[in-house]
């Protein structure tokens, strides 16, 4: 029950997923990103291990469709599974079991990965997909963001009693330096991607801020200076 967005920016080679679900803390659990080598995410009924042998394929420089091959024959129960895969060249690759739960698939495309399992149809993932191409030339997180969003408005999740909300979602952004240009998750909420979209607007002053405190921090303000400043 939940949708997912791996994404890469062909202009500044930054890789990120966008992620929401019913289950709470997602982003603890079902996403990871290595850093100018890729993006990978285990869902459905999800096997943790996969997640952390796809980012090692990943780092060691497996293409998506090897490491996701690699993958699919290390778990015995993969029928059960939805893995996706985005390598460093912006290659996808998913397996979608055929026990996961209706609706499940995805849509492959230059740059990204769309899929999802327990959503209202198929136009759950082409709209995430749509979203993300149509958003060509932004920023990668708003990309991801507007594919979460479209994925939602799209009719998101439905279970066997309707309806099931977006609890926990997730934004992770790696570009080209060591640690995350953005890792904003909503662990617990009713709403959870309007959550997630509500952090990244306040959050997105900080990413050039924290960025000078670590690199110029004789010339940096003083937080509480730099929040005064926001409201001014």
């Amino acid at each position: 029950m939940t949708y997912t967005l791996l994404g890469r920016c062909a202009r500044t080679g930054a890789i990120g997923v966008g992620i929401a679900t019913y289950s709470l803390a997602v982003g603890a659990s079902a996403p990871q990103v290595v850093r100018g080598k890729g993006a990978v995410a285990s869902q459905a009924w999800a096997n943790p291990q996969l997640r952390t042998l796809g980012a090692s394929l990943l780092d060691l420089g497996h293409t998506a469709p090897h490491a996701l091959a690699l993958l699919v024959a290390s778990d015995l129960k993969i029928g059960f599974r939805q893995v996706a895969v985005l390598d460093r060249r912006g290659d996808g690759a998913c397996h979608t079991g055929p026990s996961c739960r209706a609706w499940a698939g995805h849509r492959i495309g230059t740059d990204y990965v769309a899929c999802g399992n327990v959503l209202a149809g198929p136009g759950v993932v082409d709209a995430i997909a749509e979203a993300f191409e149509k958003s060509e030339g932004m920023d990668l997180a708003e990309r991801l963001l507007r594919g979460m969003e479209a994925g939602r408005d799209a009719g998101g999740q439905v279970g066997g009693n309707g309806h099931l909300p977006e609890r926990s979602a997730a934004l992770i952004v790696y570009g080209q330096e060591e640690h995350a240009q953005n890792d904003l998750r909503i662990d617990m909420h009713d709403d959870a991607v309007t959550a997630l979209r509500a952090l990244f607007t306040t959050y997105a002053p900080y990413i050039a801020y924290r960025r000078q405190r670590w690199r110029n921090p004789e010339v940096a303000l003083p937080q509480e200076q730099f929040v005064a400043s926001l409201k001014g």
